[in-house]
């Protein structure tokens, strides 16, 4: 089975879960058909990588396909979608996956209403609102997963210490964009911690801990996780600033005009001359339009910095791949991780 021939399989999951909450959200109100139907076209599509981690975690620690692993890794979908609608509030980005983000949804749905009050503030209440209530069924699907009560134990562990790290990642990323960023240290740090550890590493450590209490194998999936998840976050960094919007679904240099403190911008700086820094600071953080775009992205290039971020990628990569031959883990699991190490290092979307 290739690595990510499961996305169906938890598709289905998703849309049956969702199916399964409408009756208990109709018994408080009909006024909640909206967040049932906004939480269901959110969760349609995607690659699913976070699922697939987990999912694949669990057989190579030498768990047994079935429908309670696919119910477990389907959670951590959730669990991302709670964090995207929240990440989105939070930048103020009108877009996701090329369709209105989900407080822009709830602002149309006050405007078209001719509702009082001002539909800005609604919007971001509901999307809030919204992401909790993913969170919470997040751990619903995880708990009612049907694994045995030891397994869900050993898991639940990993999941708990994956949302801390999350939420305190999230607020690192808020932190360094409010004070104007500090070092490439502290970038770094931040993609450790709300993507790198969060994207790979844990939910791999969780179907791991959902299939064994062997340690070795935790700590071989720390070896490929970690570089392969700061590599993902990096590559996702060269995307906000050089991406296609019609692959990326957001508009051009989104990351530019949110003034978002990434490796890549860190390194800009601080390989930038006086001439280059006077262009990052009158365009970065601003509105920019699609020319401002373009001469940040040619210091970007200039300075050197998007070939040394790109050569992090590869060296992180690398890093990962031996990680991954030395791991004691099942062969079907290592052939479908290095899928999975393409799918995450060199994406478009």
């Amino acid at each position: 089975m290739k690595a990510l021939e499961i996305r169906p399989r938890v598709q289905e999951c998703l849309d049956e879960f969702i199916k399964d909450q409408r009756p208990t959200l109709n018994k408080v109100s009909p006024s909640l058909d909206p967040l049932a139907d906004f939480a269901h076209e959110f969760l349609s599509g995607g690659k699913r990588l976070r699922a697939a981690f987990c999912y694949w975690g669990y057989i190579g620690a030498g768990g047994k396909d079935c429908q309670e692993i696919i119910s477990a890794a389907t959670a951590l979908e959730l669990l991302q979608a709670c964090a995207l609608v929240h990440d989105d509030v939070m930048d103020a980005s009108d877009t996701r996956r090329g369709k209105p983000s989900i407080h822009k949804r709830f602002e149309t749905m006050h405007q078209d209403s001719k509702w009082l009050g001002d539909k800005k503030q609604f919007g971001g209440g509901g999307a809030i609102l919204l992401g909790d209530l993913l969170l919470s069924w997040a751990d619903e699907m995880l708990m009612n997963s049907k694994l045995d009560a030891t397994s869900l134990f050993r898991g639940k562990k990993i999941y708990d210490l994956m949302r801390t790290e999350l939420m305190a990642g999230q607020y690192l990323d808020i932190f360094e964009q409010a004070r104007g960023g500090g070092s490439i240290e502290n970038a770094l740090n931040v993609i450790r911690y709300k993507s790198a550890k969060y994207t790979i590493e844990r939910p791999l450590h969780l179907g791991g801990a959902l299939a064994t209490d062997d340690s070795q194998i935790l700590q071989s999936y720390t070896n490929y996780g970690l570089p392969l998840g700061e590599a993902f976050q990096l590559r996702d960094d060269v995307l906000g600033v050089f991406g296609d919007p019609s692959e990326t679904g957001k508009p051009a240099g989104d990351d530019l005009r949110e003034g978002k403190r990434t490796v890549l911008i860190e390194m800009t700086y601080q390989k930038a001359n006086s001439g280059q820094k006077q262009i990052l600071d009158d365009n970065f953080g601003k509105d920019l339009d699609l020319a401002g775009v373009e001469k940040v992205r040619e210091v970007v290039t200039q300075t050197g910095a998007l070939g040394e971020v790109e050569n992090m990628i590869s060296s992180l990569f690398d890093q990962s791949q031996k990680a991954l031959a030395e791991a004691n883990i099942t062969a079907q699991a290592k052939e479908a991780f290095s899928e999975l190490a393409l799918a995450a290092t060199s994406r478009r979307v």
